[in-house]
């Protein structure tokens, strides 16, 4: 008689639980605490690509400058295999990491610095953080990274301002990559770029993941280019985590008001498919962080509140593969 033996998942690359950020400020004369992020808990699985989305507010920056430890965050915890709490982490230990996360940024153009010519930018990372490398080492690593994102060797004696916003873009990501990371970090690197630019950069990262099978959480407001890139997606709003689901099931069938509204504001090119649509984008403006409503805070702004949405937080629970944090999911 045979008996099977059940192996264990594998952990996640990534795991964030209840984590928390706020920061004091001074408002209305007094100081008071901003609740940026409020008990977020997700996890990253190798290669695979997360897509964090939301309105602008809602905490998605935060949350990446959070979990690379640019900003401090004030509770839970954020741990990486094998069982580190980057959260915890100071000085050196902290350095030793910082090759395994990495981040590309908004704005390609800005985050370089204007005073220095491309192939130092590219090289300073290297020298940083693998000092174990040799300059000619260093060297034939940044032009294979250039190469690798579509620029050439020639790039390499120009300054930042000599370049297209998409060029930047691509500098920015050969510099994300060039001390081999586990995870990338992409903060809405696609905001500041036109349409066909855009296209050309989601098929880059597109391509680098699957060849270098990178970890990345992918922040963006471009839905079509999270449907494209992602495997899951997390919906924030206000700091809360809304809804997370498998790509395709999220954008089949959004089981969070939210998160249909927000599938609902995608600008439809054809009139007649737009006319079809049941339900209106979302009206209103996000609430203010500082007087954030009680219970669920969508519930200002969600055409199925009752009064339960206002006296109860509602948790995140497992709806047919999707976690939703909604009262009245099932009816929806």
């Amino acid at each position: 008689m045979s008996s099977t033996v059940s192996l264990p998942l594998p952990l996640p690359l990534l795991e964030a639980r209840n984590l928390g950020v706020s920061y004091a400020i001074r408002h209305a004369g007094r100081r008071v605490r901003l609740r940026a992020l409020d008990d977020v808990s997700f996890h990253l699985d190798r290669a695979e690509t997360l897509g964090i989305v939301g309105e602008s507010g809602s905490g998605k920056s935060t949350l990446a400058r959070a979990l690379l430890r640019l900003i401090p965050a004030d509770a839970g915890t954020v741990r990486l295999q094998p069982d580190i709490n980057l959260l915890t982490l100071r000085g050196a230990a902290l350095r030793s990491v910082r090759s395994r996360l990495q981040m590309i940024f908004q704005d390609g153009v800005a985050a370089l610095d204007p005073r220095q010519r491309i192939g130092e930018a590219l090289d300073e990372p290297l020298v940083v953080l693998k000092p174990q490398l040799t300059e000619p080492q260093r060297r034939e690593r940044v032009r294979s990274l250039l190469e690798l994102v579509g620029l050439e060797a020639g790039h390499l004696d120009r300054f930042p301002h000599e370049f297209s916003g998409g060029q930047a873009q691509r500098i920015g990501i050969a510099r994300a990559l060039m001390v081999e990371p586990e995870i990338v970090v992409c903060d809405e690197p696609l905001s500041s770029l036109d349409v066909s630019i855009k296209a050309q950069i989601t098929a880059l990262l597109q391509q680098l993941q699957q060849a270098l099978q990178l970890s990345m959480i992918f922040i963006a407001h471009d839905l079509p280019a999270v449907q494209q890139l992602c495997d899951r997606v997390l919906v924030l709003y206000l700091g809360r985590v809304m809804e997370i689901a498998p790509c395709a099931a999220l954008f089949d069938r959004p089981r969070h008001p939210y998160t249909r509204a927000l599938l609902q504001s995608v600008p439809i090119p054809d009139p007649r498919v737009a006319r079809g649509r049941r339900t209106a984008p979302l009206a209103g403006e996000i609430p203010s962080s500082l007087a954030p409503p009680s219970g669920c805070v969508f519930r200002t702004r969600c055409p199925y509140a009752i009064d339960r949405c206002a006296s109860e937080v509602p948790l995140l629970r497992s709806i047919d593969g999707s976690e939703v944090a909604c009262h009245r999911a099932e009816e929806i």
